[in-house]
């Protein structure tokens, strides 16, 4: 007789370490996992050490059966999001799930039916998931590309997972794609006259940043990314904890070469970042710094030599999105930071995303250049 299904919200640090210590078990024979550094992940979960829990609040669950543990969820709620416009996806009433992991659909299903619970004592009306936490974090779930590893900042999931979701009654809100793209070959020949033809433009400079001035850059590009994607369906603006903690987990990995910033009449107006693929730095590592983790990564990241780059983010302000002008500040950054990828790191393919299905400025360049689909993912939504 199969032991009782017990559901419990997580409250102890020994919890937390549970919650973190799961998928470890379950993606223990999935090659194309990657398991992720046990502190890092312990951190996301925990309110002091993640500047999102400055506007959002969470309820982590754990499912255990027989006293071992077979299941986790997150319930939570972003204020922020709250107040968006509700064509973005977002706004009032609008609750989120996310880190969701099952043995069975049975487990998950009753793990998800907590999670709504305490969305609906909280006051939400719609259930937006999987969303692992932040929308700028890990969204949607896998349901094509379980072939291959994610990048940095990527998740992977168990192919049954979508469809235990669709089971529930969740319907797809949207998709999203990661693009592959081989960096060794060069551009078509329209996209090399477009980049040309920027180049002798005296009122362009696309530029590499100064990591020496870090706050500077990161500042300028904030500013932008705040603008270029104010209008995208799932947008919520980074507070300055979550910046502040972003610079702190991205900074080692962050080189001048492989992030871009264009002007125009000297006013910045784009840029492109891309980051050195960390998954294949910690991947052997199985989630732990120690005993010589650390060592291995701390001399890897001197000078990544890395088979994939992963651009996570671009942006062109608003004024000048659907013109000549975004398409070829975007093929100029890409250019430039594809022949250093190449050329100083030993990179042979980058992965463009996630680019949202409806996002088809960003897709016809992705086209054009010659990406592929390599990963789709769905975000669901469900009345409560």
């Amino acid at each position: 007789m199969m032991a009782e299904l017990l559901i419990r919200k997580v409250t102890t640090k020994r919890d937390r370490k549970a919650f973190v210590d799961l998928p470890f078990r379950l993606y223990q024979d999935d090659p194309h996992w990657v398991p992720p550094l046990k502190g890092e992940a312990l951190g996301l979960i925990t309110p002091e050490k993640n500047g999102w829990y400055s506007h959002a609040k969470a309820q982590l669950f754990l499912a255990e059966r027989g006293g071992t543990v077979v299941g986790r969820i997150s319930a939570h709620i972003d204020t922020l999001a709250l107040t968006m416009p509700t064509d973005q996806g977002f706004g009032p009433g609008v609750g989120q799930w996310g880190l969701m992991e099952a043995e069975d659909e049975d487990v998950f299903a009753v793990l998800l039916a907590a999670a709504e619970d305490w969305l609906r004592g909280e006051g939400m009306s719609k259930a937006l998931g999987p969303i692992s936490q932040s929308i700028w974090e890990e969204p949607g779930v896998l349901v094509q590309g379980f072939d291959h590893p994610p990048t940095i900042m990527m998740g992977h999931a168990k192919p049954a997972y979508h469809d235990w979701i669709e089971h529930a009654g969740y319907g797809v809100v949207r998709t999203l794609y990661t693009y592959d793209l081989d960096i060794r070959k060069e551009f078509p020949p329209l996209v090399k006259r477009i980049i040309k033809s920027g180049e002798n433009n005296p009122r362009i400079r696309v530029r590499e940043v100064n990591k020496k001035k870090f706050d500077e850059e990161a500042a300028i590009i904030l500013s932008i990314l705040n603008d270029a994607w104010s209008d995208n369906w799932g947008f919520v603006p980074l507070t300055p904890p979550e910046i502040k903690d972003v610079g702190v987990k991205l900074k080692p990995i962050v080189f001048n070469d492989l992030i871009r910033i264009a002007e125009l009449d000297g006013r910045p107006v784009a840029f492109m970042i891309t980051l050195p693929d960390l998954n294949e730095a910690i991947k052997p590592l199985n989630g732990n710094l120690l005993p010589f983790g650390w060592a291995k990564l701390l001399l890897w990241l001197r000078k990544p030599k890395v088979r994939t780059m992963r651009v996570p983010l671009m942006g062109v302000v608003k004024e000048l999105q659907a013109s000549r002008m975004a398409s070829q500040l975007a093929f100029m950054m890409i250019e430039y930071i594809r022949r250093a990828s190449v050329a100083e790191y030993g990179a042979t393919r980058s992965e463009i995303g996630w680019i949202l299905e409806d996002n088809q400025g960003m897709r016809s360049i992705a086209e054009t250049i010659h990406c592929d689909i390599n990963k789709v993912y769905k975000i669901y939504e469900r009345a409560l």
